[in-house]
């Protein structure tokens, strides 16, 4: 029995891959155009939105959201996610909305054509240089002012131990936040590390239940806060992270 469950995790974790790739390849002549200027990113992300709701249903995935506080359609926000899984992308395209550009590690660029639009369509960072770290600032300032809204993982990297809870927050975010002065939308990803982790023979089709918790407002806020609503958001998804898994 074990054996016949490895071969269909095998199977699945691989459809998973091709999925991405030929999803991505049929809409490519689309994308073509929608990646080729800034003007037409809001079109763009419809179809990543579609593209992320396509992804989850293929891999047998069904997602549940439960609001604390609602998304006002025309505003824009800083929205932050614990990661674990490589469907958090996915998934938070799927669950937000309101056109949002990432901001993501450089390393994302060199995946094979999702690589390219990642790099065309998002705001990259390499976190060994100063410089690239101040051009995000920069970059995501641009993005605000055209009506965006930003996506950050504030923990930067997915931990490569899988019993940790929630790694330790970068201030990117936060920082962000409290200079364009947009309130911070904390979601909490219960079971993305359940049904599909970094362990390969691992996971499961499923659902995916997810938390938007309330907003945290940054109005009247400086720099000398960021630890402060760093640890206050980083609590927030803890705690509740903590209460899914007794």
């Amino acid at each position: 029995m074990k054996i016949l469950k490895y071969i269909l995790i095998f199977f699945w974790r691989i459809w998973f891959y091709l999925l991405v790739f030929i999803t991505l390849l049929i809409a490519t002549p689309v994308l073509a155009v929608v990646i080729s200027h800034e003007r037409f990113y809001k079109t763009f992300y419809k179809i990543a939105h579609a593209w992320g709701k396509t992804i989850l249903l293929g891999m047998g995935f069904s997602y549940e959201v439960h609001k604390l506080q609602q998304i006002q359609k025309d505003k824009s926000y800083m929205f932050i996610a614990n990661h674990t899984s490589m469907i958090d992308i996915m998934l938070m395209l799927a669950v937000v909305k309101n056109p949002s550009v990432f901001v993501g590690k450089k390393e994302l660029t060199k995946l094979p054509l999702f690589g390219y639009i990642f790099k065309r369509t998002s705001i990259t960072v390499d976190r060994n240089c100063v410089r690239s770290r101040k051009e995000v600032y920069d970059e995501a300032q641009k993005r605000l002012n055209n009506g965006l809204s930003v996506c950050i993982f504030p923990e930067g990297l997915v931990p490569s131990d899988e019993s940790v809870v929630l790694s330790e927050f970068k201030n990117g975010a936060f920082r962000l936040a409290i200079e364009h002065h947009i309130p911070i939308v904390p979601l909490v990803f219960y079971d993305c590390k359940k049904r599909f982790s970094y362990t390969f023979f691992s996971g499961s089709p499923g659902k995916l239940r997810v938390k938007i918790l309330e907003f945290i407002n940054t109005n009247g806020l400086t720099l000398k806060d960021v630890a402060t609503i760093k640890k206050k958001s980083f609590g927030l998804i803890y705690n509740e992270l903590i209460s899914y898994l007794k």
